[in-house]
């Protein structure tokens, strides 16, 4: 996967998981995959992207994710986000409405979410492949280990960082990072089957940005610009 374009910040310290060989393995069934005539998602030049996008020492706030979608066209790389033009989520949606209640963002017209990325908010899938039209297709292949390999990279600089964990999934995946010097907050995933659980009103928006200004940084512009 050296071909892969990866920011050197992330390319350095993860030459030990790249050079291991459940990731020698993951290569292989990914290639087989695509010699067998099946559709992954998102295309290749993307897969590193949430990393390429939110250089390590650039990362503020932390948001996971659980599966690329699996769609046509919708998938890039990024939790959550999804391509201009393409209808925005349901979970996205629901986002958006937290947003609008929590800082009064009006939500936009697109699930375009790099101008997060941009800003230090990394949008991490725990897996960062899937076959178009099967969910979690590729689950138990590698790429936990290999996200599990990036979140602790986060979790141990000396710099703070904002976890925003919907879900169980992501609350498991990072329940390793230390609250005490990171702020993490939880919420239900904001999935229609889920987010009047306790994701509506849980303010993490506004709380990340208090949070930011109280380490002397920048809060987040949420408010996503027309593409």
């Amino acid at each position: 996967m050296a071909e892969i374009k990866l920011h050197d910040s992330w390319r350095t310290p993860l030459a030990g998981e790249f050079a291991a060989p459940y990731m020698a393995a993951l290569k292989a069934f990914l290639l087989a995959e695509k010699q067998a005539g099946k559709q992954i998602f998102p295309k290749g030049s993307s897969w590193f992207r949430a990393l390429d996008l939110t250089p390590l020492d650039d990362v503020r706030v932390v948001i996971l994710g659980q599966d690329p979608y699996h769609g046509p066209g919708q998938a890039h790389g990024l939790a959550f986000s999804v391509l201009p033009g393409v209808r925005v989520p349901p979970s996205l949606v629901n986002i958006y409405k937290e947003l609008q209640a929590d800082l009064g963002i009006v939500p936009a017209a697109h699930g375009f979410l790099e101008h997060w990325a941009r800003q230090g908010v990394l949008l991490l899938n725990s897996s960062l492949t899937v076959e178009q039209g099967l969910a979690a297709s590729h689950q138990g292949r590698g790429w936990e280990r290999f996200t599990d390999a990036v979140i602790r990279l986060v979790a141990a600089r000396e710099q703070p960082c904002a976890f925003l964990l919907w879900g169980s999934h992501a609350q498991k995946k990072a329940g390793f990072v230390d609250a005490g010097h990171h702020l993490v907050l939880k919420a239900p995933h904001p999935s229609p089957l889920s987010a009047h659980n306790g994701f509506f009103g849980c303010r993490h928006f506004s709380r990340t940005n208090q949070w930011l200004e109280q380490q002397g940084q920048p809060p987040i512009n949420w408010a996503l610009p027309p593409v």
